[in-house]
């Protein structure tokens, strides 16, 4: 098990405590329409506040590129952070400086302050030393509870822990904890799921999988990339031609690694791609020439569930059809309830993270039965590429 400091290794009593976390929610109007994020945090900003830390809060919203901009300023969402917590939020329009560093001053123990975008400034996504060091001048120790962003060398989220005691948050540590079950020492057999549109954005993330799972499945759109590699006719389906052969030597790769991939027997094809089209089952190698795979077939599901019945460990990226649109979201919601069965049972550890695999096993009713869901989109899929993440490795003691 990696080591790193958490807040049970501070002393936070009247310390700056400087708290990077990721309030970069989906506003509209000015207004919060998805709080998850922020509820993420809230513990973290508790604990610190009421150990008596002076809770300093760093985030970023959007992508100002470097300059002010109003349209991506944090201050809308103090009101939401105020109400969620309880207590009163205080705001700096500005996260350096003399604005930021009268703010800070006037903090007691307890309190608790949300300074402006880091991003306003180009030296936040540089990570450049005066920026870190003006950071810095703002606090006693660092934590960070941002994993989401964590795979960014950011000032916020690195250069930090290089110029005072540095700890995880709670959602960091559970984050780590989780990750390290899910594919740093998982019991065995590991299955993993990888879903979604395309085989091209996911290259990296197959070839590290293949090489550390017992059992692959793959699902959605990159499936039939898969199969018509293979020499399966796919009809109208999503589909890289083009990457056919990437998809032989992940095959090839698999198999001499000894894992087995699973992909889809059956189909629930429709000619169009809408809510409640006209469709069928039919077998992988009988799809007609003017028809669409739009989710996998009920054969599937079950050699699907057959494969989560013999895994002790499941890492989830990605949904097996086009969920967004019934009733083609039927093979998704079925194998996410399976392994939310499994997992309260007892005799699964199930690991899943991604925005539409988020979004997946919320619309099944299942998230909250998962041992864990990852929030953070780009860092979980590079945690499971097998990278480093420069936010998780600066905290390692």
């Amino acid at each position: 098990m990696t080591q790193f400091k958490t807040l049970d290794d501070a002393d936070l009593k009247g310390k700056r405590v400087l708290l990077r976390v990721d309030l970069n929610v989906p506003m509209k109007d000015a207004f919060v329409t998805d709080k998850t994020r922020i509820k993420r945090v809230l513990p973290t900003i508790r604990e610190i506040a009421t150990k008596g830390g002076r809770v300093v809060l760093l985030a970023h919203f959007g992508r100002p590129k470097g300059k002010p901009n109003a349209q991506m300023s944090l201050k809308p969402i103090v009101p939401v952070l105020a109400e969620m917590i309880g207590r009163p939020v205080a705001f700096a329009e500005d996260c350096i400086g003399a604005v930021a560093e009268a703010a800070v001053a006037a903090l007691k123990d307890g309190e608790i302050l949300l300074l402006e975008n880091t991003r306003f400034y180009a030296g936040e996504e540089k990570n450049d030393p005066d920026f870190v060091a003006a950071l810095a001048k703002l606090g006693d120790l660092y934590v960070n509870e941002a994993f989401s962003a964590a795979h960014r060398a950011h000032a916020s989220t690195e250069g930090l822990a290089h110029h005072m005691p540095a700890y995880a948050g709670r959602t960091m540590q559970a984050e780590i904890e989780a990750l390290e079950k899910g594919l740093g020492s998982p019991a065995r057999p590991l299955v993993a799921v990888v879903g979604g549109a395309k085989v091209s954005t996911k290259i990296d993330l197959l070839e590290n999988l293949v090489a550390r799972v017992d059992a692959l499945v793959i699902g959605g759109g990159m499936a039939n990339t898969f199969l018509a590699a293979n020499g399966v006719a796919v009809g109208k389906s999503l589909c890289e031609h083009d990457l056919a052969d990437t998809a032989r030597q992940i095959m090839a790769a698999a198999e001499k690694a000894g894992c087995r991939i699973l992909l889809p027997v059956d189909a629930v094809i429709a000619r169009e791609f809408k809510a409640g089209a006209a469709n069928e089952v039919v077998p992988v190698t009988a799809v007609p020439q003017d028809a669409m795979i739009l989710d996998a077939g009920p054969k599937s599901v079950e050699a699907i569930e057959a494969c989560f019945d013999g895994a002790k460990t499941l890492v989830w990226n990605g949904p097996l059809g086009a969920f967004e649109i019934a009733p083609f979201d039927a093979a998704t919601a079925a194998a996410a309830r399976h392994a939310a069965k499994l997992t309260k049972a007892g005799g699964l550890v199930s690991v899943a993270g991604g925005g539409d695999t988020v979004a997946a096993l919320n619309q099944a009713g299942v998230a909250g039965d998962f041992t864990y869901v990852s929030t953070a989109g780009g860092a979980f899929l590079e945690w499971m590429e097998g990278k480093s993440l420069p936010g998780v490795e600066v905290l390692k003691a």
